[in-house]
């Protein structure tokens, strides 16, 4: 499969890029600074792009069969159009050239609170809203951009991202757990590395087109 990944120099996205490869796909690395990405693989094309520039993010479509989405801005209190915008510019360069698969990583935080258990609902999450509620706000109108688009989406409500497994890898194929009806109980983080898997398994279904899942360890 050949597969377009922003936000390739990310905690998650190079874990993507090398996961891709691994499983024998041909990977379009989308980054401002691709110096940051000391990866090279004859099935690796990387390439300097903003995807909040539509006209740059246009032809990268082109060819491409999925998009794996891992653009992030961290713990940033800035507004912020990088999701809604971002994706809306990926959407419509998608349209221009046939594609219709996406995946895009989204937050619990940005997700409707009523689903979640009470220690979350009272305090985990109003206090990430207050410190971080930029980015989930424009989480939430990426939401309303893949819901607006015809695409084939998949928008990955995750915990907290930690960059490294706890204990290392176990040789398990895959560690993360997956769910479609809500939060996962006592998912309360995932390592980048599991994230990668997850997304990875996703965007190879037709099965979870235009829904949310959840993911955690």
């Amino acid at each position: 499969m050949r597969i377009l990944v922003p936000g390739a120099t990310g905690m998650v996205g190079q874990h993507v890029i090398a996961q891709a490869l691994a499983r024998g796909h041909t990977v379009t690395a989308v980054a401002r600074d691709p110096s940051k990405l000391a990866l090279t693989h004859p099935r690796l094309r990387v390439v300097r792009a903003d995807i909040l520039d539509a006209e740059a993010v246009m032809p990268l479509l082109e060819g491409i069969e999925a998009v794996v989405s891992t653009v992030g801005i961290g713990a940033s209190r800035t507004p912020t159009t990088l999701y809604s915008q971002g994706t809306r510019n990926l959407i419509a360069g998608m349209e221009a050239h046939g594609l219709d698969r996406i995946v895009v990583i989204s937050s619990e935080v940005a997700d409707h609170w009523a689903h979640q258990g009470p220690l979350k609902l009272w305090i985990v999450l109003p206090l990430l809203q207050r410190l971080l509620g930029a980015t989930y706000d424009d989480m939430r109108r990426m939401d309303i951009a893949l819901w607006e688009s015809s695409a084939q989406w998949t928008a990955v409500r995750a915990p907290r991202i930690r960059p490294q497994r706890r204990h290392g890898p176990s040789g398990r194929e895959r560690q993360y757990r997956l769910g479609l009806d809500g939060p996962l109980r006592g998912g309360w983080s995932i390592a980048a590395p599991d994230m990668a898997t997850a997304l990875l398994d996703i965007a190879e279904r037709r099965d979870l087109g235009r829904q949310h899942v959840y993911v955690a360890e």
